[in-house]
């Protein structure tokens, strides 16, 4: 074996590189144990983007809450919204409904004022018939007349036309629910057979005080009939029908 191969006899016979070897080997101790504690910097990168990654995520997370909210918000002011458009598109039928109803709320009292005189006749009215007595109660709603103008005027119908839109000409050039003329002033041929507009014809044409008058007086003082009397007998009738219309 070398003498060298011994450490005491190297020691003994080089003291300098005793010393130095010794030197080195503290020097590599403490290095090696820092590098086991101190992060490399590949490892705090991976940590950084970690914290980074996991940041991010619940930014993203609490974004998503908060849209999910405006949508939810938006959502019910949509729903609002159209529940009151809703209320509002069933409040103007309804009120369209009633206008459709003239003279609603109408009791005997204001359709037969002055009471039926004699007899009155009744007959069972055809669709036709109470399409052509609606379209005078509105004619005398139209004009701001009250509902016992409306009776008049449907009784008045009864006895010269029996509620029919007549479009042949009888009695000379008579024509219409009211068997009014031509050649009396009253409006030509298609007016006449116009049921609204005949309906106005004989309305504007009663007296101020029809309202104070008995129905047959009211009815004669327009049409001048060879017998006036006969208007009384359709009174009930036209009352009824007016009301079924104001208030069915």
């Amino acid at each position: 074996m070398s003498s060298f191969s011994r450490p005491g006899v190297l020691a003994r016979r080089y003291p300098a590189i005793a010393l130095a070897l010794a030197a080195t080997a503290v020097a590599v101790v403490p290095l090696t144990a820092s590098a086991a504690t101190t992060p490399t910097p590949a490892k705090a990168a991976v940590k950084h983007a970690a914290v980074v990654k996991k940041s991010t995520e619940a930014k993203k997370s609490a974004g998503v809450k908060t849209a999910t909210a405006k949508t939810s918000d938006t959502k019910s002011s949509a729903t609002t919204k159209s529940v009151a458009q809703t209320t509002t598109t069933h409040t103007v039928a309804a009120a369209s409904v009633v206008s459709t109803k003239p003279y609603a709320g109408v009791g005997y009292a204001q359709l037969e004022p002055t009471g039926t005189e004699g007899s009155q006749e009744t007959f069972t009215a055809t669709t036709e018939q109470w399409a052509n007595a609606t379209a005078i109660v509105q004619a005398a709603k139209d004009l701001d007349l009250s509902a016992y103008a409306a009776t008049i005027a449907v009784a008045t119908a009864m006895q010269e036309s029996s509620l029919r839109n007549l479009t042949t000409a009888t009695n000379a050039d008579s024509l219409g629910l009211f068997q009014q003329r031509p050649s009396m002033g009253w409006g030509t041929a298609s007016e006449l057979t116009d049921p609204t507009y005949a309906a106005k014809a004989f309305l504007r044409e009663l007296p101020s005080d029809y309202e104070n008058l008995s129905l047959s007086d009211a009815a004669q003082d327009v049409q001048r009939s060879f017998d006036g009397s006969l208007y009384a007998q359709w009174e009930d009738q036209a009352a009824h029908m007016v009301d079924a219309i104001a208030n069915g």
